[in-house]
């Protein structure tokens, strides 16, 4: 199974989108210091998700039909890979682009195609993620919100946790229960699309360790919707989650997160006049790793183009990927430590603290390392 991560380059057409990104990433990032940049997932700027939008740089891998670019999978490799390594603000769109546009183009009516997807990529209509819910853990068959058939829609109550941007989105789609009993498990779930403007819903924003406010809880009290609300088919959600995890899982990203506070140790190294190496070994292992990693997720990549669905080797990216991310604050304190005679420019020590406080959640966003390992090791025939 291995000779899939094969050594993949990208093509010169989608290759020539770079500079383009570049020029705008660098524009939004041009008077930001290190540790708002470090927030480049978090960082909601909607007035740049537009930017994008009209430079035709949203929805590349969607069809022309729909607003998008009509490109394969390298197009968004090449756009992620940019305003990542600048750490642009991308929140806004950034949920709506990688899963649920791929999710209603799939799954979705022709009507909500056409309600929804435009508005995506242009950078105007923002998506949340419902799945997560109190005492549910990651065990999203076991959730409890709960749609009951009203004529010709639905009354939905329950809670979801933990909804990234909830506070700050359009729509949410929501996974919830629309028959049978939590014990039924994969059974009796749906997908609905909720509008977060509707009476009865409340968002309440949760603020974590850096002080963000980026995660939410949202409550559902007698919200009613119509019935295109339904994505695909009543009970069917649990195959369609499943299809939006990859969605999630198959892209670069798993890797950048702490790729700023590794540029910056190493601009401050050069400054330093340091040439040791203890300090050479340790800066060639890491950028060593991320070339590795690199090159594991443009071969995921080209198994898209190619018609492909990597489930496995996007879960070892994912969780290889992850422990890289979260090594590197790790090291470079270590380091900055062991060099107390060296001035540490203030931005480069806030961007170690931010990274070394959010770092735990790398692990957690996508599926936890458990879950992950188990989808390993079942492709390799282990479990």
């Amino acid at each position: 199974m291995f000779s899939s991560f094969a050594l993949s380059d990208i093509p010169e057409a989608d290759e020539a989108l770079r500079a383009r990104a570049r020029d705008l990433a660098a524009q939004a990032v041009a008077n930001m210091p290190m540790d708002r940049r470090a927030r480049s997932w978090m960082g909601f700027d909607a007035e740049f998700s537009r930017r994008l939008g009209h430079a035709g740089l949203i929805g590349l891998t969607l069809p022309e039909d729909y607003g998008g670019g009509g490109r394969g999978p390298f197009a968004r490799f090449v756009i992620v890979e940019e305003l990542l390594s600048a750490g642009a603000p991308v929140a806004a769109h950034w949920i709506a682009e990688r899963q649920s546009a791929p999710l209603l183009l799939k799954f979705g009516t022709e009507a909500q195609r056409r309600k929804y997807i435009p508005g995506i990529c242009r950078g105007e209509l923002f998506f949340c993620i419902g799945m997560s819910e109190p005492n549910a853990g990651s065990d999203l068959a076991s959730v409890r919100s709960r749609a009951e058939p009203i004529g010709k829609g639905w009354r939905l109550n329950g809670q979801k946790i933990w909804t990234t941007n909830a506070t700050y989105s359009d729509y949410m789609i929501a996974l919830v229960r629309t028959s049978g009993t939590p014990d039924d498990r994969h059974n009796g779930l749906s997908q609905l699309i909720v509008d977060l403007r509707l009476p009865g819903v409340v968002i309440r924003p949760i603020r974590d360790l850096a002080g963000d406010e980026h995660f939410a809880e949202v409550f559902f009290d007698n919200v009613e919707l119509d019935s295109s609300a339904l994505i695909g088919e009543e009970g069917k959600g649990w195959q369609q989650v499943v299809a939006e995890l990859a969605f999630e899982r198959s892209g670069p990203e798993r890797i950048y997160s702490s790729l700023l506070l590794l540029d910056g140790w190493r601009q401050h190294v050069r400054k330093s006049g340091r040439t040791d190496e203890a300090t050479a070994r340790t800066l060639g292992s890491l950028v060593a790793r991320f070339a590795s990693l690199r090159a594991m997720s443009l071969a995921c990549t080209a198994q898209l183009a190619a018609g492909e669905s990597p489930v496995v080797e996007a879960s070892m990216v994912k969780d290889l990927g992850t422990a890289f991310e979260q090594d590197i604050p790790r090291i470079v304190g270590d380091d900055l430590a062991c060099h107390p005679e060296e001035a540490v420019d203030p931005d480069l020590c806030r961007t170690l603290a931010y990274i070394e406080m959010i770092c735990p959640s790398f692990s957690l966003r996508g599926g936890t390392r458990e879950i992950l390992r188990g989808i390993i090791a079942r492709g390799m025939g282990l479990r």
